[in-house]
């Protein structure tokens, strides 16, 4: 079916899109591009009226739409015809028989966004949202802060809905990254300090000139389109949660919102609800959120990062608490990844199940391969992995620890002796 082809909401989306509520008082705003409480500077979510929805938006109707993040509308916050990502998600999940084999696990599936249209990892669902939203506001300039993937969406979406783009990334990206922004030609800034100090920056810009910032300004209606990777988990698995999925956590919007994407499904009647657990992925140079999980504690610690896997070096993460609380309310758990545990599962991944993902992505299957022998994550369960990111985007992480091609003359004896002689030798 032909992804342009218009789909219908079987409400109006005006009528099921309430506006914003903080997550921390509950007070209620109308639907506007702001992201915290003025009274208790708390984070605001974006209110749907289930209500309308429940009985008309069916497995069947949602089955019969085109195959793009847009067949869950009625469960995004865009009100106008969608423009922006009709290519985007919908992408495989994998059912990993060689990788469970390799952990001894019974069922074992990969959630795979590295081939995410266009830019290869999940941002393309949230940029999608974020763009669609900046539209309906009549914003003409896009903007982020990035750590990478975030800027290569923003910038590639942008280009094609014609928007005038600014991405601001901490200086020292890996040049995959930063070539995947720059090609669509936007005004990329490297800032000098860490992501936390880009997004400080962006701030201050953001109270400066009228710019759809998709992680400031628009974030409650941006984090919404992390749900989609949810709704299709579900949807694959047969209308089913699986009873373990882990997910990496960076700035803290997928996994809360991946969450919220079970709940909408199970409010709606789509899913029966099998109380899936959490489990959150970090890397050992930066993770507060799972430093705070393990130690029990109340609140998290902004660090400041050092890790290879730079796309979730996010030392002080702005939904960090959200995770926290899905977590342990989930009953799942929180473990952390070294720079040399992320390379090999990279290389792990990509051997079993022939998936090449960058740095986050090895951070969690690592982190899932740890969780598996702890115990934490049983082994006649459903297990989801989360692969948010394409590993062309970070090959230097990997690039001394996986050999090196065989040279040889253009003759059958020089391939016996070299290649399968030295098989031969094995």
């Amino acid at each position: 079916m032909h992804p342009h082809r218009p789909i219908p909401p079987v409400v109006d989306p005006s009528r099921v899109i309430k506006g914003l509520r903080c997550k921390e008082c509950g007070h209620f705003y109308e639907k506007s591009p702001i992201y915290v409480c003025e009274f208790d500077f708390g984070p605001l979510e974006v209110v749907y009226d289930y209500e309308l929805l429940r009985g008309k938006l069916t497995r069947e109707v949602i089955e019969s739409r085109p195959k793009n993040l847009w067949r869950y509308r009625e469960l995004l916050p865009v009100e106008s015809e969608p423009e922006i990502g009709l290519y985007s998600g919908c992408t495989p999940l994998v059912h990993a028989d060689r990788l469970a084999k390799r952990l001894g696990v019974e069922e074992l599936y990969i959630k795979d966004d590295s081939c995410n249209h266009p830019t290869f990892s999940y941002k393309d669902r949230v940029v999608s949202v974020a763009l669609s939203k900046a539209k309906e506001f009549g914003y003409k300039t896009v903007s982020c802060a990035s750590t990478g993937n975030l800027g290569n969406s923003v910038s590639a979406h942008a280009a094609r809905a014609g928007f005038e783009t600014y991405i601001f990334v901490p200086a020292g990206l890996e040049i995959g990254k930063i070539v995947g922004s720059l090609v669509y030609h936007p005004t990329l800034v490297e800032v000098e300090g860490n992501y936390d100090d880009v997004n400080r920056f962006c701030s201050e810009l953001g109270e400066k000139y009228r710019w759809a910032f998709v992680n400031i300004n628009l974030r409650p209606y941006y984090t919404e389109g992390a749900k989609t990777y949810g709704f299709e988990v579900a949807e694959q698995l047969g209308w089913r949660l699986p009873q373990h999925i882990v997910v990496p956590v960076a700035g803290g919007t997928i996994l809360p919102r991946v969450y919220r994407a079970f709940r909408e499904f199970v409010t709606l009647g789509l899913v029966e609800d099998t109380k899936p657990r959490f489990h959150a992925a970090q890397a050992a140079g930066c993770s507060p959120i799972v430093t705070a999980i393990k130690e029990r504690s109340e609140v998290f610690r902004p660090v400041k990062p050092n890790t290879i896997a730079k796309s979730i070096a996010i030392g002080n993460p702005a939904d960090g608490y959200e995770v926290m609380d899905i977590v342990r309310k989930t009953g799942g758990w929180g473990e952390e990844a070294t720079d040399e545990e992320i390379i090999d599962a990279i290389k792990l991944l990509a051997e079993t199940e022939g998936i090449f993902t960058e740095t986050a992505g090895g951070t969690t299957l690592a982190v899932a391969k740890k969780l598996i022998e702890q115990g934490v994550l049983p082994r006649d369960e459903s297990i989801v992995v989360s692969i948010t990111g394409n590993g062309m985007k970070t090959q230097e992480a990997v690039a001394d620890h996986i050999g090196a091609p065989v040279r040889i003359q253009p003759n059958l004896a020089s391939f016996e002796e070299v290649c399968l002689g030295a098989l031969a030798g094995v």
